[in-house]
């Protein structure tokens, strides 16, 4: 019975030191240029299965992107949640993959980068979490 136990005990602290991380949660925000608001939708509505596998290969999870109009412009915000254990290096991989700077090439000119993107050579800004309930 004692190694019963023992056993049962070991793989509970096995099973815990190998569990997943903790989600963490990362929003962002870039313009839309009008004119091609339509062609943005329009991808969006049928993404490409490859970049749809990539993000998940990438351990990005729940991405949702939302557009909201300010000022009479048009925004995108982004959320997703990450569920790896190395954010940047899954990030430098995704940024290698042919197909991602593929759909890249069709999604970057619809936007329009905030200052802050823009001084980092990025298309999206990222926001700070204020808040936050499960």
């Amino acid at each position: 019975m004692k190694i019963r136990s023992l056993l049962a005990c070991a793989v509970a602290i096995l099973l815990a030191s190998c569990a997943a991380p903790p989600p963490q949660r990362f929003a962002s925000v870039t313009g839309l240029k009008p004119q091609k608001e339509a062609y943005y939708r329009q991808l969006h509505a049928a993404p490409w299965p490859s970049i749809l596998a990539k993000i998940k290969a990438c351990n990005i999870r729940n991405y949702s992107i939302y557009r909201s109009e300010i000022g009479g412009k048009a925004y995108l915000f982004s959320y997703f949640e990450y569920v790896g254990h190395d954010f940047a290096a899954d990030m430098k991989r995704m940024a290698a993959d042919p197909e991602t700077r593929r759909w890249w090439k069709e999604t970057d000119p619809c936007q329009v980068p905030l200052p802050a993107a823009r001084k980092k050579g990025g298309i999206w800004a990222d926001a700070e979490e204020v808040f936050h309930a499960d």
